[in-house]
């Protein structure tokens, strides 16, 4: 009889509670298969059941307590059924308590998930979540119990029912199915030996280590967001916590970085920048919570959520790290010291306290490949990953061998000697470029007497051997100096000779035309104290870019040149030759260079490019002249040669390295000149020098660059509408052709402005001007009594082609020398 009424009652409470529910829901009930069979019957049979059962209902209370005192179910509003659930392991279960949740309550992470995964900020496509995506897991809405009927009133906890029916009948001795109370993944064991930390989500178990941890308080959603104990999580994390009372923050301090909280705010600051949270932090029972995404993003913590088993498998690393160089690069065995320049951190912040290496040599004593292993650990006992580096070490470097003869050991004074050098490396090559070094080296001795010539080798690794060698030179004459030097110093090397008697030498006559190349110089000033635009002008055809400039702005500034396109349809300019040189602190030396590179250009054609410009558009063009900022005290130069169809507006721009020169093109008025050196725009840049009568039968000279014999360029500075002349005729190139040279002639170059350094084409090979030559010091023509070798003829007439564009920086007017070589003896 007691059971028939229990049940009577059981079922009398499930069809009340469909009665009251909302349309939607109630369709939505479903009978469970453990539902008996009589929750079907009509609700009028059911009525007349309850008026039977309540008579009896009071004295049969207590005996309905004690059967159900083990077992409790709770409502849920996701599946329209009854669940059973258990207290989280290790949690207590408050007596006669219901296990139905409240908002921020726990819930137990081995409970099946029925219907879809928890709400959250910005759900992610079929809700999983990727590694350190800002989602807010665990943000539940809480769950309620179905809606109940007005004339019901449900019993206080541990209250034995009245006459009015609990929603939370007692059930009847039906086997419980309920979900078991244990996790079904064991998660302490999951963290025994990996760097994770498991959160549950909206519990307040932690597991690490193989160890389960409880927060402060549990996990909690609040407006959609989830929020932890942060105290709780950092100790966890294995950083330090601090509060500053002063600021009423709480400080979480990792690897140098101080990150700040504040209760009430939804911002955090790290090193005193804010960030936005996606929820204020509050104070819930005297702990303090934040949000979990927002403090696993400050610490850069990344994470992932298992719906399924309702956790949060976080990724700490704490383990410190470790890491070391090698000086020097090259080590030597049995000679070089080995210096180890260690790093080592904790992303936790702890101490390291103990350091351990594994193959260190502080001097390795044979050569070989060697590896070196470094570790370190903090003062909670951990210890870094080991790092590692092979270390090459080489055998000690064999010094070179200097070694050299002569053709013979006595010579007359005059007569060429023949160096044959015979130096090498044993263990290497020695280096072409400053390798060796000589010591009274002469291709002829005038004075008799012993010589001893000196001769020193250094490899790439610096050392060095010398050697000496000493011959006699008798008292018999073969040449005198100049005649020596008229025949036998090298093509581009130079000879003492008198200068003084250059300006009473006869000038060559000659025929000279003019090509229709316009000339751009941009040259003043030169020494540019304040960044600008330096010069401008339209121009279309055949143009040639003279740019030469010193940057003395005290910082770094970059040179452009800016084409323009102001014309109704497009252009392109064609870049034919080029040469640049620079940044050097030295003109001289950047100008030379520049004219080498603009002759090797025109030679192969390898410099050879095209742009397109749109019409209004502009580029940046010539662009080896922008590609390294030039240090204050750097000096650039360029020769170039373009073409274009139509008429292109081409600006020279020094600027701050930062600005953009297409704009400051259009904004930047052009400065002033500098009153010394040169710009401006000048027609017919191209000379063709015809010399039609013969030379080299006696001394003569050809004058470049003197305003004399060959004038200058008359042309216009553009932006300030002023007549200039071109002085020195810088940027002209010169087309010479000398129809007749005399056999046995001697042609060389001489500088009469005072110092020169570059080069000339002579015969379409590049000819320098001119290399250091033995005897004499230094590269370049440095006094008006310097002359450089440039061409001999042979036996008979012959025809020579020079081509040469003065280098910027040098000084002109020069001369090219044409006069008789002695007999060979």
């Amino acid at each position: 009889m007691n059971l028939k009424k229990i049940t009577i009652i059981a079922l009398l409470v499930v069809v009340q509670a469909a009665a009251v529910l909302p349309s939607a829901s109630a369709a939505s009930v479903t009978p469970s298969s453990s539902t008996p069979a009589a929750a079907q019957t009509p609700a009028t049979t059911i009525q007349s059941a309850q008026t039977e059962t309540t008579k009896a209902e009071a004295t049969k209370a207590e005996t309905t307590k004690t059967e159900t005192t083990n077992t409790q179910k709770v409502n849920t509003t996701t599946s329209g059924t009854t669940t059973e659930v258990k207290p989280v392991q290790g949690e207590q279960n408050l007596q006669g308590a219901t296990a139905q949740p409240t908002e921020g309550q726990p819930t137990d992470p081995t409970a099946p998930t029925t219907g879809n995964p928890p709400a959250t900020d910005g759900q992610p496509v079929d809700g999983q979540p990727s590694v350190n995506e800002p989602t807010e897991p665990g943000a539940e809405t809480p769950t309620t119990n179905p809606t109940q009927s007005p004339t019901q009133t449900p019993p206080a906890a541990n209250t034995p029912s009245t006459n009015t029916p609990s929603t939370n009948t007692p059930t009847t001795n039906t086997p419980a199915t309920s979900t078991p109370s244990t996790p079904a993944v064991d998660f302490a064991a999951a963290t025994a030996d990996n760097g994770k930390l498991i959160l549950v989500i909206n519990g307040n178990k932690m597991y690490q280590k193989g160890q389960t941890f409880t927060a402060a308080q549990p996990m909690t959603a609040k407006n959609g967001v989830s929020y932890i104990a942060v105290r709780s999580f950092v100790d966890r994390v294995g950083l330090k916590l601090t509060y500053d009372a002063k600021t009423r923050e709480t400080v979480i301090s990792k690897a140098g970085d101080e990150l700040r909280f504040k209760i009430g705010t939804d911002t955090y600051t790290v090193n005193g920048v804010p960030t936005k949270m996606k929820g204020a932090s509050f104070q819930q029972k005297n702990t303090f919570m934040v949000p979990l995404t927002s403090i696993t993003q400050a610490l850069k913590i990344p994470y992932t959520i298992d719906y399924k088993t309702k956790t949060i498998t976080l990724n700490i690393v704490s383990k410190p790290t470790a890491s070391f160089t090698v000086e020097p690069k090259k080590i030597v065995a049995g000679e070089t010291n080995v210096t180890y320049n260690t790093k080592s951190t904790s992303p936790s912040g702890y101490q390291i306290v103990d350091e351990r290496w594994e193959g260190r040599q502080d001097v390795f004593t044979d050569p070989g490949t060697y590896t070196v292993t470094y570790s370190v650990q903090d003062s909670m006992g951990q210890w870094s990953d080991p790092y590692s580096q092979t270390i090459t070490v080489t055998a000690p470097n064999v010094p070179p061998v200097a070694q050299f003869t002569t053709d013979k050991d006595t010579y007359r004074m005059g007569e060429p000697i023949t160096y044959n050098d015979q130096s090498y490396d044993p263990d290497g090559t020695l280096p072409e470029a400053n390798s060796r070094t000589w010591e009274n080296q002469k291709g002829a001795f005038f004075t008799p007497g012993p010589q001893t010539i000196v001769l020193t080798v250094t490899d790439s690794e610096g050392a060095k051997s010398s050697v000496s060698k000493t011959i006699t030179i008798t008292d018999e004459t073969l040449y005198t100096p100049d005649e020596y030097n008229a025949l036998f110093v090298p093509v581009g090397n130079k000879f003492l000779f008198d200068g003084g008697a250059v300006p009473t030498m006869p000038k060559v006559q000659h025929n000279d035309t003019q090509e229709n190349v316009t000339l751009y110089r941009s040259n003043s000033p030169e020494s540019v104290y304040n960044t600008g635009k330096l010069y401008e002008d339209t121009l279309s055809g055949d143009v040639r870019f003279m740019i030469h400039h010193a940057n003395y702005t005290n910082q770094k500034a970059t040179m452009y040149v800016v084409a323009t396109n102001n014309n109704a349809t497009p252009t392109t300019i064609d870049t034919l030759d080029s040469g640049f040189g620079g940044p050097s602190p030295f003109a001289m030396a950047a100008g030379k260079v520049s004219v080498q590179r603009y002759h090797q250009a025109v030679r192969d054609g390898n410099k050879r490019t095209s742009v397109t410009l749109q019409p209004g558009e502009s580029k940046v063009i010539l662009t080896e002249l922008n590609a390294i900022p030039m240090a204050n005290g750097m000096v650039i130069s360029l020769i170039a040669d373009v073409n274009s169809s139509q008429p292109i507006t081409y600006s020279t721009l020094m600027i701050d390295s930062s600005l953009d020169p297409i704009e400051q093109a259009k904004l930047l008025p052009v400065v002033p000149r500098d009153g010394v050196h040169n710009r401006g725009t000048y027609p017919q840049a191209t000379k063709i020098v015809e010399v039609t009568e013969q030379v080299g039968l006696t001394p003569s000279k050809l004058v470049l660059g003197d305003n004399d014999s060959d004038p200058n360029l008359n042309g216009v500075d553009a932006p300030y509408s002023t007549s200039e002349s071109n002085a020195g005729n810088f940027g002209v190139l010169y087309k010479i052709h000398l129809d007749n040279v005399a056999p046995n002639t001697l042609i060389t170059f001489n500088g009469r402005g005072g110092k020169y350094l570059g080069w000339i084409v002579v015969n379409g090979e590049l000819v320098e001007l001119s290399a250091q030559s033995m005897g004499l010091v230094g590269a370049g023509l440095n006094t008006s009594s310097e002359a450089g070798v440039l061409y001999r003829t042979g036996s008979t007439s012959q025809t020579v082609d020079l081509e040469f564009t003065p280098a910027p920086g040098s000084n002109l007017s020069v001369n090219l020398i044409f006069s008789q070589m002695p007999p060979v003896k």
